[in-house]
């Protein structure tokens, strides 16, 4: 009993030494020495959703030549108004020999190549056909309806830059370049570990004292939000060598571990000690200034990072979303692009000052909506699928009146 007093005096934390979750998250980085991250090359058709870990540069320019942004005639500016001679069409993926010829005028489809001397489209709403002839009664400047060459993508210039998700737009882009395989950062895994003898799985039915798993669940599906994808371990029961044979075998196969419950200061509070005696550098930061999510814990170990996450469900997945996530997007290679909203509060709210508080809000109505601060009962595994995101009340924030505009982030 005395070494394990020993440790947790080591681990544990003081509430005068908490630092803020982004005080936290700076630590955590200049410490951590993780990783490089894998790249891997993957098929075009395959990249949907992964990420970039090269730019991608054009090598040539888009469109490779002009073309015609209307329906009707190409023909030459100097020439208008007046008859021209309708000297043949162009078709959809066929370009024109040869060159217009003074008088003339040429057929052309919206996207069909400008014929060499034409400088300008006529639509066909404002041309008369007349037999072989065509009729334009207005003067049409250089350049009407036409799309320059290389006016979409110049060759040499950087279309995508390193780090962009890879989504519809950006995979059309790609497509458009023709290439056809493009490095990509490989998906980090993360173990889960769920902690405890009141733990048991999600088919069993728990007794009086017991709960199932919710939490693994919640946080593999917010995993795949930052990038990143989940491995499941079995429950580690409140036994230091059972529970520590189950963490070194996530810090070995994983790249990273998520562990919940356990990261609490007390007799059956595992997880600190456990992850401090796996590696270095090891524990870096035990116990936030935040509520919810005190007793967090941000470790490395072999450049791996571990997360302990608090037990109580809404805890846990609100520290992810809104702390540990930035770790795991690290790893994943980008981070994605919360949205933000002004909304207006239902209700006031109240928060110790000098602390960090996340406020789950149920967002409603469109434009500057208004936000309805919900309950935040750690334990409670429903209240964060009720909100449609948060409010981040800092550490000089006592208060927030009732119809004061707020930023609220919602969920990703």
């Amino acid at each position: 009993m005395r070494g394990l007093q020993s440790d947790l005096q080591t681990i544990g934390f003081r509430n005068d030494a908490l630092l803020a979750p982004e005080q936290a998250l700076a630590l955590f980085f200049s410490r951590a020495q993780l990783r490089e991250r894998a790249v891997e090359v993957v098929a075009f058709e395959a990249a949907a959703g992964r990420v970039l870990a090269k730019p991608v540069i054009a090598g040539d320019a888009y469109p490779a030549v002009a073309r015609s942004a209307m329906d009707g005639f190409a023909v030459r500016s100097r020439e208008l108004p007046g008859t021209l001679h309708i000297d043949g069409e162009i078709r959809m993926g066929h370009a024109w020999t040869g060159e217009l010829g003074s008088g003339g005028a040429i057929r052309i489809p919206t996207g069909g190549a400008l014929p060499a001397g034409a400088d300008c489209v006529v639509p066909i709403e404002d041309a008369q056909v007349a037999g072989a002839d065509v009729r334009i009664e207005a003067a049409v400047p250089a350049g009407a309806s036409v799309v320059p060459a290389g006016s979409d993508m110049r060759a040499g210039e950087t279309l995508l830059e390193e780090g962009r998700r890879i989504g519809g737009a950006e995979l059309g882009v790609i497509a458009a370049l023709g290439l056809t395989s493009l490095p990509v950062y490989a998906v980090p895994v993360f173990g889960i570990v769920s902690s405890g003898d009141e733990i048991v799985d999600v088919p069993s039915k728990p007794g009086p004292a017991q709960v199932r798993d919710s939490n693994r669940w919640a946080l593999a599906a917010k995993l795949t939000r930052f990038g990143a994808s989940a491995r499941h371990y079995p429950i580690a029961p409140d036994d230091e060598t059972a529970y520590a044979r189950i963490l070194q075998a996530a810090v070995s196969e994983c790249d990273g571990v998520l562990l919940s419950g356990g990261s609490s200061v007390g007799l059956r509070d595992l997880t600190p000690r456990l992850v401090e005696r796996c590696g270095s550098p090891g524990v870096i930061v035990h116990g936030l200034r935040v509520k919810p999510g005190k007793p967090t814990v941000l470790a490395s170990v072999q450049g791996k990072p571990v997360i302990g996450l608090p037990g109580n469900p809404a805890s846990a997945l609100m520290i992810l979303e809104a702390v540990a996530g930035a770790i795991v997007a690290q790893l994943a290679g980008a981070f994605p692009q919360r949205a933000e909203v002004e909304a207006v509060l239902a209700a006031p709210v109240r928060k110790r000052l000098g602390w960090t508080q996340f406020v789950p809000v149920r967002l409603e109505g469109a434009g500057i909506c208004t936000a309805f601060p919900l309950d935040m009962h750690s334990a409670s595994v429903s209240v964060l699928a009720r909100a449609s995101g948060f409010l981040i009340l800092g550490e000089t924030v006592e208060s927030a009146a009732a119809g004061e505009t707020v930023t609220a982030m919602r969920f990703l």
